[in-house]
This record gives structure tokens, sequence and C-alpha cells, in this order.
């Protein structure tokens, strides 16, 4: 009785173990991915601080130029010998006070431009988080593809390894070729070589989601894919004209290239305003420097446009209006074709895994269980059973390349249109 009471002990402590190891394993579905992307993200918590910034860029447009103020003192009377006489009797001082007035509206101009710049930052932030939801997307899809590849390739060493065990014991009582066993050890040193590749790109995957997701290099993911998201159809109803209106209307870099022309437009006409002189008003007092004594004036100071006037930043900003211009009929030339591409291929992408018959997987499986029985009992040859053997593995990546390819550019639509038209 005591050693079956240490016995359940030491089972019991293994399963809590176990237990514990796949508590510290962090499920990831695409809705916790998503979660974890715009809460850590560095490249979008940078960003955010770059609107932080031209909003500030507003504060500093909507002040006032300070006033100056000018004091001058006599340093020293040579006849009384002193310093710093302020008295009307023996000493000297004189000062004055100014203040800068903008005209031509150019502070409003000022103020509407650093506004625009907020607006820039803000899309420019929409587009990164679109741009880089797409990568994370897809790296998502990659993650879990690249795992259930690796987990068919495991199975497949563990079933071929086993068999090679049972084929050298076969060996060294004469029952079988030397040749059948080298076959079969090729075959596994192949697949784990096979293996051994997809572990390192599986690795890559992973460091890019947990960097686009601001999780820690030691932490342990695991990706969970709802299969409703695999198995649904929302292709019928989508047409290219709709898809195309919701690009136009969603598309954060589209918006971005004309806020760009609003921007040079509010530019032009801060530097056709800046083109007017300003006007500063001083008021000087001046105690017995001036006539009459205690003297008061008031004073008004104007540059004359005579030689700058501005030209230059002038024409930079209408030259900046013809850029932007062209920017956006870029930008729309370029968002038709995404747009027409990708829906091209997801549709393509679609009616090739709609043709796939949803039990010919079960069935290969079957049929692969059959096989392995039958080799056994040598009712199949060893290279019926290898090529069967590779087909089945070669149907297997098919499927998961065929799926990744459709859950790919299912994101790519949602990513040329700006919106979740793919959930």
């Amino acid at each position: 009785m005591k050693r079956i009471g240490m016995v359940l002990v030491f089972f019991m402590i293994i399963k809590s173990e176990i237990t514990s190891a796949k508590t510290d394993t962090l499920q990831l579905d695409l809705k916790k991915v998503d979660s974890l992307f715009i809460r850590n993200n560095f490249d979008l918590l940078a960003s955010g601080y770059q609107i932080d910034q031209s909003k500030a860029e507003i504060i500093t447009a909507k002040l006032f130029n300070n006033p100056e103020l000018t004091y001058e003192n006599q340093f020293y009377n040579p006849e009384h010998k002193k310093f710093f006489q302020t008295s009307f009797e023996t000493g000297q001082y004189a000062a004055s006070i100014s203040q800068l007035f903008k005209l031509a509206g150019k502070r409003n101009k000022n103020i509407k431009l650093a506004e625009t710049g907020v607006k820039l930052a803000e899309l420019a932030y929409f587009d990164l988080i679109r741009t880089l939801r797409f990568e994370l997307h897809n790296t998502f899809y990659k993650t879990y593809f690249s795992s259930q590849t690796v987990n068919l390739y495991q199975d497949q060493i563990a079933s071929t390894q086993q068999l090679l065990k049972v084929y050298d014991a076969q060996l060294k009582t004469g029952n079988v070729a030397a040749k059948d066993v080298i076959r079969i050890r090729s075959l596994v040193i192949s697949l784990k070589s096979e293996l051994a590749s997809l572990l390192n790109e599986l690795e890559d995957n992973y460091k890019d989601l947990k960097v686009l997701c601001g999780l820690q290099a030691s932490a342990s993911i695991a990706i969970v894919l709802d299969q409703k998201s695999i198995i649904d159809n929302k292709y019928e109803n989508l047409e290219y004209s709709s898809l195309l209106d919701s690009a136009r209307a969603n598309r954060s870099d589209l918006k971005l290239a004309k806020t760009g022309l609003q921007y040079n437009d509010n530019n032009l006409k801060l530097q056709k305003a800046m083109a007017v002189p300003d006007v500063e008003v001083a008021f000087s007092y001046d105690l017995k420097g001036n006539y009459p004594e205690r003297y008061t004036g008031l004073g008004i100071k104007i540059p004359i446009p005579l030689f700058n006037r501005n030209q230059g930043e002038i024409k930079k900003a209408r030259i900046g209006i013809d850029a932007a211009t062209m920017n956006i009929k870029k930008k729309e030339s370029l968002l038709e074709n995404e747009v027409l591409n990708s829906y091209r291929t997801a549709r393509r992408n679609e009616e090739n895994f709609q043709e796939i018959d949803p039990s010919f997987s079960n069935d290969f499986n079957n049929l692969i269980a059959g096989l392995i029985k039958n080799f056994r009992e040598r009712n199949i040859s060893l290279i019926e059973f290898l090529d069967l053997y590779e087909s089945y593995k070669d149907m297997n990546l098919q499927l998961n390349k065929i799926q990744l390819e459709r859950m790919s550019s299912r994101e790519e639509v949602n990513f040329v249109t700006g919106s979740n038209i793919f959930k």
C-alpha cells in the first residue's frame, strides 16, 4: 500500500507539472493577437507620440509674440564719480516696451496649418495600423499552418521510426532485405531534415508575432484558430465595385494624400500672408537724453517689402500643391489596381478551396491507417508504401498551403479596402 501511495503521489506531481506547463503557455487567437498588438506594439506607441507632438504645434501656433522691454541706464557719471545714477539731477536712463503685431491673419493661418498637421499624423497612425495589422494577421496564419505542418512531420517521423525499429529487428532474423531498411532509414533522415527547416521557419514566425504583439522573447505561445473562419464563405455577394467604393471611403493612405494637398494649400496661404510686413509698436520714456526732458514717445516699425516678398517660399508651396495633386492620382491608380488584383486572387483561392471535398482529408487519413496495417501484414510492397506515404504528406502540405493562401488573400482584401470585410 505504501508503494502504491508513492506511485500515486508521483503521478499527481507529474500531472500538476504538465498542467502548470499548459497554463504558462499563452493561447493566442486572432482577437487576442489584435488586442495585444494595439496595446503593446512599439511602432504604434511611437506613432502615437508623434500625434501628441503635432498637437503641441497647435499650442505653439496659438501663442502671441512676447512684448520686448528695453532699458538703458547711465553707467558712470564722471562729474560726480558715481555709477548707475537714476536721479534727475545727476543720472540718466531710458526705457521702452514694444509689441509685434502680425498682420494678414498669419496667426490663424499658422493654427490651421498645425491642425492639418495633426490630421496628417493621425492618418499616418491609422495607415500604420492598417499595414502592421495585415502583417500581423498574415504572420498569425503562417504560424498556425506552419505548426500544423510541423505536427504532420512529427507524426510521420514517429510512425516511420517505429516502422524502422520493426524492420531492424526483422533484419537481424533475416526476414527482410537490408535495402528495405536503408530505404526506411533514408526516409526518416529526409523527414527530419525537412522538419528542421520547418522548425526554423516556425521560430521566425513566432519571433515576428512576439515583436508585433510586444511579447517577451521567452514567452511560450500557442496559436488557436477558429475553424469557422476557414469554412465560412463570404465571397458570394462580393463585387469589385463595392470593394472599390469601400477602399475609396476607408483607405487611410488615400485620405493621407488628400490631407497632404490640404496641408500644402494652407501652407501657400500662410506663405502669401508672410509676404505682408508685420507692425511693431513701441512706447518709450527717456529721462534727459531727448527733447523735451522726461520724453515719452510712441513709435511704429514696419519693414518695407522692397526686395524680399517671400517669393521663394510661395513658389515652393505652389510646387508642393502640384506634387500633392500628383500623389493623389498615383494613390487612386494604385488603389484601383490593388483592389482588382486582391479581388481576383481571393476569388481564385476561394474557388480552389471550395473544390476540395471536406471528407477528402479524413478519407485519406483512414486510407493511410489502412495502408500502414496492410504494409505490416505485407499485403503491399515497400515501394508502394513509400510512394503512397509521400502522396499523403504532399496532400496535407497542399491542403495547408491552399488554406493559408485563402486566409492570406482574405486579409489582403481587408488591407486594400481598409475595412474588416472578413473578420
